[in-house]
C-alpha cells in the first residue's frame, strides 16, 4: 500500500509523542529533499516543546544554506544514538539511505512521506503521492497550515521550485500553483530564492558547464543528446557533485530532443546518471533497469563500466521508448564531434 498514512494526523501524533526526532533523506540530497528535511525540521520546532531533533543529509549545495536549521544539518553518523521517531522524506527506498539508514533500522516508529512512484511503500507510517511535484507538496498537506511559518515556507518553497524546474516542468499542477501561492503568502520570497538557488552559479560551477557542453554529442537520430564528465575534470576544479547541479537541465533545452543524459564519473569508473525528457519517455522507467529511480521526466541511477561502454545499455533502453512511441531511431554511433 503506498498510502497508509492518508490520515494525515497519524504524522502530527507521532511528532507529538516522540521526544527524540531524527530527519533524513537520500544520498547526494536536491533541492526537493534538503527542503523538506528543513521545512519540517522548522515545522516541528516552531511547533512542539522540548523536542530534539536532529536532520541528516550528506553534503549539499552551499546556495541552500540560508535556510534556517541548514547550519546544524549533521553530516557523520553518531555512533549509539537511537530515536523515538525517524522521518524519512524524499527517498523512494531504503537503500537510499546510505549511512543515515541505522537511525531508520533502529528508530521505534519509522515515518516515510515522498512522492516517487518507484516507492512501493514502507515504514510503519506512508503516505506516497505520486501526483505531488515535489515531497514538499507533499508535506504541506499534512501540515496543519495556520501552524508554518516562515522559515518553513521558505524551505517548502525551494523544494517545490527545484522539482518543477521552476515550474516549468510537466510535473507543475494547478495544486503545485496553489500550494506555492499559499507559501509565498505566508512569507516566502519568491526571487530571493529562485534567483539565489537555481539561477545563481559560481565561476567554477559557470566552467563545468562550459566544459559539459562542449563534450556533449547527439545519439539517436538527435532526439537525444548525451555529455560526461570524467573525474580529472573534477579534480581540475576541485569540484564535488553540487558543481554539476543544472547541467542536465540546460543540455534538456536542446532544440528538437526528446532526453537529455548527463553522466560524471565520482569515483574510478564509476558513473551517476541524470536523464530528463521533454514529451513522451519515461526516463523514470529507464533508471528503474539499472537500480535507480526518480520521476517520468526526472530520474537518475548509477553504473560501473568504462565512459564509451557504460552508455550504451542506456541509449538501448532510451531507444526502446522512442520506438514504442513510433519513432525509430538509427542504431548508436557514439559520434562525439
Amino acid at each position: 500500500m503506498k498510502r497508509t498514512g492518508e490520515d494525515m494526523n497519524q504524522y502530527l501524533e507521532a511528532i507529538s509523542q516522540a521526544g527524540t526526532i531524527a530527519i533524513i533523506g537520500h544520498i547526494r540530497p536536491d533541492g526537493d529533499c534538503v527542503g523538506a528535511c528543513l521545512g519540517m525540521y522548522n515545522y516541528i520546532i516552531d511547533n512542539y516543546e522540548n523536542k530534539q531533533v536532529d536532520v541528516y543529509l550528506g553534503e549539499f549545495d552551499t546556495e541552500f544554506c540560508f535556510l534556517n536549521g541548514a547550519d546544524r544539518v549533521l553530516h557523520q553518523v553518531q555512533d549509539g544514538v537511537t530515536y523515538d521517531l525517524c522521518l524519512s522524506l524524499d527517498c523512494a527506498s531504503r537503500d537510499r539511505f546510505g549511512d543515515f539508514g541505522i537511525y531508520y533500522e533502529t528508530a521505534k516508529v519509522k515515518a516515510v512521506i515522498d512522492h516517487h512512484a518507484s516507492n512501493t511503500g514502507y515504514g510503519d507510517i506512508c503516505l506516497v503521492q505520486p501526483q505531488a511535484a515535489a515531497t514538499c507538496e507533499a508535506i504541506y498537506g499534512i501540515l496543519e497550515r495556520d501552524q508554518i511559518r516562515v522559515r518553513c515556507a521558505e524551505a517548502l518553497y525551494l523544494g517545490i521550485v527545484h522539482d518543477t524546474g521552476v515550474f516549468k516542468h510537466s510535473n507543475t499542477t494547478k495544486d503545485t500553483m496553489c500550494i506555492a501561492g499559499d507559501l509565498i503568502a505566508l512569507g516566502a520570497k519568491p526571487a530571493e530564492i529562485i534567483d539565489r538557488t537555481f539561477y545563481s552559479k559560481s565561476h567554477k560551477q559557470n566552467r563545468i558547464l562550459g566544459q559539459a557542453l562542449l563534450n556533449s554529442y547527439m545519439e539517436l537520430d538527435g532526439l537525444c543528446v548525451v555529455t560526461c564528465l570524467q573525474k580529472e575534470v573534477f579534480d581540475l576544479y576541485q569540484a564535488t557533485s553540487v558543481d554539476v547541479d543544472g547541467v542536465v537541465d540546460q543540455i534538456r533545452v536542446t532544440r528538437g530532443i526528446e532526453v537529455a543524459v548527463f553522466y560524471y564519473e565520482y569515483e574510478t569508473d564509476t558513473y551517476k546518471f541524470s536523464l530528463r525528457s521533454n514529451q513522451y519517455v519515461d526516463v523514470s522507467q529507464i533508471a528503474l533497469q539499472f537500480g535507480g529511480g526518480g520521476h517520468v521526466r526526472a530520474a537518475g541511477f548509477s553504473l560501473e563500466g568504462k565512459a564509451e561502454t557504460v552508455i550504451q545499455p542506456v541509449l538501448e533502453q532510451i531507444a526502446l521508448q522512442l520506438r514504442s512511441h513510433g519513432t525509430d531511431p538509427d542504431g548508436m554511433t557514439g559520434n562525439r564531434e
